[in-house]
């Protein structure tokens, strides 16, 4: 890991700020109340502080090595105690050498140097305690911000995993009821039967080219959707019919792809095929509070048998919408006399 004091300037501004501190109380603590000369004691400051800031900043070599990955706690401890009393024993030596070496006439100024030697230790042995704290305080939040990121793009892939086999799940199923229904027209009405197939075709290329995308607008996936129940009409001729009532916010809304698609097919499958009489899918969209509902909704008839199915469709939708808006009230479904009603509700 790169030695964040030469890579992040926040740090080094920190850093430095914390060194002038220090370098002003020693000046104090030297000049007024031990009544030292003030050159005296602004290069005893100057050259101390000094020399420490390029100890302090080696020290990060030293923690990042000592982790607990590496080592036991206990280990970590004696390292560092055994670190401390080394490096506070080269800061007084270096010090030392040097600012006798200024002041070796300064008979008064020496023989203070001397005597405060055993507090100096003290003094750096403390510095290092504090500079060694702060850096594992850094080691940790780096590592535990890399982990937040690794976590989120981790959750991502996953997340888009699990929505591309949901939308993938889709299409199978769609193809199998489209290509049942051209399989009963082979024979019965072999030009229905053509036709079918083109539009199946047609509307296959157009379901493909926009697979990899998430979302799109409301009013793209409408189109789709017509272009299914065109195939399906094809079949049931007069007996299915279409409706729509949108706000116009409502197209430029953007949607999960193929969202709108299993509402269709279940209508089909559960309304179309099972009545007698005209079957309606009614698709509104409108404004309520913080979210736009989409209804599907159509008639059917209460007294015929229910087909059995997978219950892919609307399940699948109720689990695309958690995974993307993490919400889990995103549909409802209601069914009253003759009225099948399936609402989504898309957050703003």
């Amino acid at each position: 890991m790169v030695n964040p004091f030469l890579k992040s300037k926040k740090i080094f501004s920190a850093y430095l700020i914390a060194w002038l501190f220090i370098f002003l109380v020693h000046f104090t603590v030297m000049s007024v109340f031990l009544s030292l000369d003030y050159q005296a004691a602004l290069i005893d400051a100057l050259v101390f502080n000094l020399i420490y800031v390029a100890l302090g900043i080696s020290l990060w070599y030293t923690v990042n090595f000592n982790s607990l990955e590496n080592y036991s706690a206990s280990k970590i401890f004696l390292n560092h105690a055994a670190a401390s009393v080394i490096s506070s024993g080269i800061w007084i030596l270096i010090g030392y050498l040097t600012v006798k070496n200024i002041f070796t006439a300064n008979l008064e100024y020496n023989d203070f140097l001397y005597k405060s030697l055993v507090w100096r230790f003290l003094i750096g042995i403390l510095f290092y305690t504090v500079i060694v704290s702060v850096d594992y305080v850094i080691i940790y939040y780096t590592n535990f911000q890399q982990k937040l990121l690794r976590e989120a793009e981790l959750n991502s892939l996953v997340k888009e995993a699990e929505l591309k086999t949901l939308k993938y799940q889709i299409n199978p199923h769609f193809i199998f009821n489209s290509l049942n229904s051209i399989s009963s027209l082979t024979l019965s009405n072999p030009k229905r039967a053509q036709d079918m197939t083109i539009k199946l075709s047609s509307f296959l290329r157009g379901t493909l080219s926009k697979n990899e995308k998430q979302k799109n607008k409301l009013s793209e996936e409408i189109n789709n959707a017509k272009l299914y129940l065109d195939i399906e009409k094809i079949r049931f001729a007069d007996k299915l019919e279409f409706s729509e009532e949108l706000q116009e916010e409502c197209k430029e809304l953007e949607v999960p792809g193929m969202i709108l698609q299993p509402l269709f097919e279940n209508a089909i499958k559960h309304g179309v095929y099972e009545s007698l009489e005209k079957v309606v899918i009614k698709l509104s969209c409108k404004m309520e509070k913080e979210y736009f509902r989409i209804t599907v909704e159509n008639n059917f008839d209460p007294e015929a048998v229910p087909r059995k199915g997978e219950g892919i469709g609307i399940k699948n939708i109720q689990n695309r919408l958690k995974i993307i808006y993490n919400q889990n009230n995103l549909v409802s479904v209601e069914k009253t006399n003759n009225i099948f009603r399936v609402n989504i509700f898309i957050p703003v």
